[in-house]
């Protein structure tokens, strides 16, 4: 049975995040909840108003507004009717096992044979959810464990029971995996599951230790950060993020079903300003703040003392311990002897050594610990990996000497790994000390493991090629952040000869990696470094370089496909534009934000984007003459897509090009669509472009000038958009006669490195550098953060009229006694 159509029931956060991804997946969602008391004359204004916050929530739960469209609210006095014709019904109501049952008692009477229906709870084992229901609905029922925010966290727990056939489990397994992106573990019907077991047990641990070695949460988030491989929130700013709320009802369910010597039971402490923090309504960035809190007026952030309850100014303290860590590990980490590196011992030993403990309780392998740990809390290894990359031998002999208890299952380990490579196989450490094989689902193809079993056909410091198996190569990037450099540069145009010069054996070249960003864009360092040595030769020769090579992409007799996730920004999105195809990620973030930095596309994107909105206006798809002004509007306002499928509107994406919603399945969909391109290859051809010329690049500037007027764009961004106009124009380059794509290419040059020797373009890129946020110099009056904020919001809403004026000859053209004109040549490039 193909799922076609879901019903939610709850329209909570939970719930209506789950409808807001299922219509994402392209799905037709019902998001039923009861009739709210208060307000009976709207009887599904409970459901209403969640669709209306899932379209504001920050982050955003639809990859596209219209995705909204797909949710039809409604109510569980008057709707249940609705639940006929759905495939899949997920509960999602409040963790209360008298409401569930009820719930799930009338959605039996009304579902069709044979539709799944699935509890959302963390707390409430299947068993007792299922006890007093019918033989019927128990053949149908599972619990699908969503982390929240649905949409961005992947991790899916999967608990069955021997009721479910295994045509109704694989069914939900292919759907959660393929249509909703997520990775999905099998658990054991166990308190809590695996990501929460062992996740609030490191928080719980986290925190309790943090007392112990008397740290401030600032010093404690500094450790359980970035040197252990987690998210800089560390774990009193992972608390503030998902709530201080939801821990004491978590501890409450596990304590209640755990057996008393249960270490999560034995660490369950009271904090006393904790517990005053949540009785007072202070449960993180939900509501007033939590551990660390920021003034509204003066824009100050405070964090908490553990102990009195008091707010100081956040501070970020050095710590020894994450330093060592940066070069040595993590047992540079745990040889500091300092608070910090104490800390961090005192914390890990208790956590692998719980996972140890209950791995085969929770799950069948330590690879389904390892991944539920990276899927739901965003850890960059397990704890099995963890202990690898410690050194199990390490670890066990430190157990050892503090007069510690081994695990069983560690101590097994001993002399080995928990994870190896054999004949070509990543295998794992099973229960009974032998190794099996990692079975990866079909159509999974991970680089990663590709690393671990073959050498790159091709590196060096930032870059490498790899094969992946049927003629295709893969060009990984591995430089900081993924930035563009020279070295980079460098392998593509190698990446290229391999394919050309193996005489067939090579027949397409996918560009991924596995960062969690495709690419921070160029290496901004690098440019800033010439540019205040003024060494404009050794500039212009790395522009003109980088954009041969993308050219040489987009030109290659043979596919080229790039399959980025994260963000993809500035020359990563260059990339991206000068391949044949992008397999894209769903959380793809692509744009061309040069203008942030007081530069614009000089690797070709510039050139590319006018290309394909003039196509798109050619072909209807935009209105006519709007193109250009689309064009240059993401450009100047580096409008970035917020999902691949915005990504596509903007112009950055094409319509045709290919989204993969698991990123498990990225590199594997890249690689087909590679191989089914190389069937009668045929390259693309350069083609001329019809451009404005002068006149048009007039027009721009006087709608730049009514912006300008506003206050929407500063005096050096007016700068930059004669720049962009220059180049979108064709102005200088005999436009408007059609003019080849390699002139508009040498006009990006030309622009580019005009503005590189501006000295507000240098100020612009150090601030990126230091503070990673575009510095923008006030404008009529306006602070930097208040032009930054209208700039970044501003949309065709507030640009379009600027257009429209030109276009039915209201603004002035040539009217150099125009007084925004005079501001603009006041601002005019430096010599």
């Amino acid at each position: 049975m193909a799922i076609k159509k879901v019903a939610v029931i709850g329209a909570g956060v939970m719930g209506a995040g789950i409808a807001a991804q299922l219509a994402n997946a392209g799905l037709e969602v019902e998001l039923l909840d009861r009739v709210d008391p208060k307000n009976p004359a709207d009887r599904d204004s409970i459901s209403k108003t969640a669709i209306q916050k899932s379209l504001t929530a920050k982050p955003g739960a639809f990859m596209l507004d219209s995705n909204a469209a797909k949710v039809r609210p409604g109510n569980t006095e008057d709707n249940l009717d609705r639940l006929g014709d759905c495939d899949l019904i997920i509960e999602a109501v409040y963790e209360d096992p008298k409401l569930k049952s009820d719930i799930f008692k009338k959605i039996d009477a009304h579902r069709k044979p044979g539709a799944i229906v699935a509890s959302n709870t963390s707390t409430i084992p299947l068993k007792d959810l299922i006890a007093d229901q019918s033989d019927a609905l128990k053949k149908d029922f599972m619990i699908t464990h969503f982390f929240n925010p649905p949409r961005y966290m992947p991790l899916l727990e999967l608990v069955t029971s021997e009721h479910n056939s295994p045509e109704a489990i694989a069914e939900v397994t292919r759907f959660m995996d393929e249509k909703m992106g997520k990775g999905v573990i099998n658990c054991n019907d166990t308190p809590s599951f695996i990501g929460n077991r062992i996740g609030t047990y490191w928080i719980q641990t986290a925190i309790n230790e943090a007392y112990n070695h008397g740290l401030t949460v600032e010093q404690a988030d500094a450790i359980m950060g970035a040197p252990i491989g987690v998210p800089n929130t560390g774990v009193f700013g992972l608390a503030d993020l998902v709530g201080l709320d939801i821990m004491p009802h978590i501890t409450k369910s596990l304590n209640e079903r755990l057996p008393a010597n249960d270490d999560y039971v034995k660490g369950t402490i009271d904090h006393p300003v904790i517990d005053k923090m949540i009785a007072d309504g202070f449960l993180g960035r939900k509501a007033k703040g939590g551990f660390y809190r920021r003034d509204k007026d003066t824009k100050q952030d405070f964090a908490i003392d553990l102990n009195t309850g008091e707010l100081h100014p956040k501070t970020r303290p050095f710590m020894q311990a994450a330093e060592n860590a940066k070069k040595g590990g993590f047992q540079a980490l745990f040889e500091t002897k300092d608070a910090g590196g104490e800390y961090a011992w005192d914390v890990l030993k208790k956590v692998l050594c719980y996972a140890a403990k209950h791995v085969h309780e929770v799950t069948d392998n330590v690879t389904g610990v390892d991944q539920a740990m990276k899927l739901g809390y965003n850890w960059q290894y397990g704890p099995f990996e963890m202990l690898d990359k410690i050194g199990v031998d390490y670890f066990i002999n430190r157990l050892k000497a503090e007069g510690e208890e081994v695990p069983e299952f560690i101590q097994q380990a001993a002399g080995r790994t928990f994870y190896r490579v054999d004949a070509g196989h990543v295998q794992f450490l099973n229960k009974d000390g032998a190794y099996e094989n990692v079975q990866r689902p079909e159509g999974v193809l991970l680089l990663s493991d590709v690393k671990l079993a073959s050498k790159p056909v091709a590196t060096n410091t930032s870059a490498s090629v790899w094969n992946v198996g049927d003629g295709v190569l893969c060009l990984e990037f591995h430089s900081k952040a993924n930035s563009l450099d020279p070295e980079i540069v460098s392998m593509i145009n190698q990446a290229c000869d391999l394919v050309e010069g193996s005489k067939g054996q090579y027949k397409g070249l996918v560009i991924h990696n596995e960062g969690a960003d495709f690419s921070a864009g160029a290496n901004l360092g690098l440019l800033l470094a010439a540019a205040k040595n003024k060494d404009y030769a050794a500039i212009e020769g790395m522009v003109k370089a980088g954009q041969d090579a993308l050219k040489r992409l987009k030109y290659a007799p043979f596919p080229v496909v790039a399959a980025p996730t994260g963000k993809a920004l500035g020359g990563g999105c260059e990339v991206l534009m000068n391949s044949r195809y992008v397999q894209a990620h769903s959380e793809t973030y692509p744009g061309l934000v040069e203008s942030g930095v007081g530069l614009l596309p000089g690797w070709g994107g510039t050139t590319e984007l006018i290309t394909r909105t003039l196509q798109m206006e050619k072909e209807g798809k935009i209105p006519a003459g709007q193109g250009l002004q689309k064009a240059f509007q993401a450009i100047l306002m580096g409008q970035v897509g917020l999902s691949a499928f915005q990504a596509k509107d903007i112009g950055v994406l094409r319509a045709t090009d290919g989204v993969t919603m698991n990123k498990s399945r990225l590199l594997a969909d890249a690689k087909a669509k590679a191989l089914e391109l190389a069937v009668d290859f045929k390259p693309e051809l350069p083609h001329d472009l019809q451009l404005g010329g002068p006149a048009a690049h007039a027009a721009l500037n006087a709608a730049i000038d009514g912006l300008y007027a506003k206050g929407f764009v500063t005096p050096y961004d007016v700068v930059v958009a004669n720049e962009i106009g220059r180049v979108m124009t064709g102005d200088g380059a005999g436009a408007p006669k059609p003019v080849t794509q390699d002139q508009v290419r040498a006009l990006e040059l030309q622009s580019f490195m005009r503005l590189i020797k501006d000295d507000r373009t240098l100020a612009r890129i150090e601030n990126m550098l230091k503070t990673g946020r575009p510095l923008r110099e006030p404008a009529n009056g306006k602070s930097a953060d208040e032009l930054r904020a209208e700039v970044e919001s501003a949309s065709a809403s507030a640009v379009k009229p600027a257009f429209d004026a030109v276009a039915d000859k209201k603004a002035p053209v040539n009217d150099n006694n125009n007084p925004v004109r005079k501001a603009r040549k006041a601002h005019a490039p430096k010599p």
